[in-house]
């Protein structure tokens, strides 16, 4: 029998089972915030705006917490093959299964209630979004994470609906470029995640993951090759279509000094994805010096267009 933690660690086991990691994914919530400009509102607006952005925040990271929870408890006999998801708390034991539906429970819960506080103070019908969220999270790990090609396109999904949640919370237009952009970029990331899980198994790739079998590396090499080449013509005529007023009050493109930021971002990560597993958790990809410099340079250029051009 596993002896029984202390408090403290039980907690820390409890928070592991709801992947705090990878709540970094919902920072697109953001999204709209920056690209409707809305960080150069009044100071009154902003600090209402970012408050509904942080319940709107908190909302989506306990309802992806208890997906992640309910995916692990369905996944957990075949996390144990994996040489790293068998140190998951669930397959490992440490955290009991009744343990984890009642997390996973109370995690959705306060998510709702959180949505709820966004709809009665500054969004009606957010917690729609929420619910859309999370049944789509119910559906991904019930079939579509099965279903070949369906699997990476419903990942992408799943981060158009954060954007979308997002520019819901805060009352401005949804931007189709916007969505364009985070569909295929997602689409992209997806695709190099299968590929390092299909190298990584090897021959328990279909005991770990079926949906595996029905992909080859050559294949996967050419979906990921599309989708890059997609996202990188999709944000180049977002800025050709994005026009900034700033110098001589003349009305141009200046977004499109920014494809540089977003070529060698896309470059860097296949050849992360390609020398290194870092595709295997994208998350990681903020421990890379080199690209998260470029992230932010990219942020704060985006951010000096929208404040020269008021």
């Amino acid at each position: 029998m596993r002896p029984r933690a202390g408090i403290v660690p039980q907690l820390i086991l409890y928070l592991q089972v709801l992947r705090p990691y990878q709540w970094t994914k919902n920072a697109l919530l953001f999204a709209g915030f920056i690209f409707a400009g809305r960080f150069l509102a009044t100071p009154e607006e902003i600090v209402r705006e970012l408050l509904a952005l942080f319940l709107a925040f908190v909302s989506f990271c306990l309802l992806s917490g208890s997906v992640y929870t309910f995916n692990d408890l369905l996944d957990q006999d075949a996390d144990r093959a994996h040489p790293i998801k068998k140190n998951r708390p669930i397959a490992s034991g440490a955290v009991t299964i009744p343990a984890a539906v009642g997390l996973g429970l109370i995690a959705a819960l306060l998510g709702f209630t959180a949505a709820l506080t966004v709809d009665i103070f500054f969004a009606p019908l957010f917690s729609g979004l929420s619910i859309l969220y999370l049944g789509w999270g119910i559906g991904y790990t019930l079939y579509l994470k099965k279903a070949v090609i369906l699997d990476a396109l419903a990942v992408a999904i799943g981060f158009v609906i954060r954007v979308v949640a997002g520019c819901w919370a805060i009352r401005v237009a949804i931007s189709p470029w916007l969505i364009l952009c985070t569909l295929l970029l997602s689409l992209f990331i997806a695709f190099c995640k299968r590929r390092h899980e299909l190298l990584l198994l090897g021959n328990e790739r279909t005991l770990v993951r079926p949906v595996l079998s029905s992909y080859d590396g050559r294949l996967l090499d050419l979906f990921i090759a599309i989708s890059a080449s997609l996202t990188l013509m999709a944000y180049s005529l977002y800025t050709f279509t994005a026009p900034h007023i700033l110098l001589g009050n003349q009305s141009e493109p200046w977004l499109m000094i920014t494809i540089p930021f977003v070529v060698y971002g896309i470059f860097r990560y296949l050849y992360l994805t390609y020398r290194t597993d870092i595709a295997g958790a994208p998350e990681k990809m903020f421990s890379d010096g080199p690209f998260t410099i470029n992230l932010l340079a990219w942020v704060g250029t985006v951010l000096a267009l929208g404040w020269f051009a008021r």
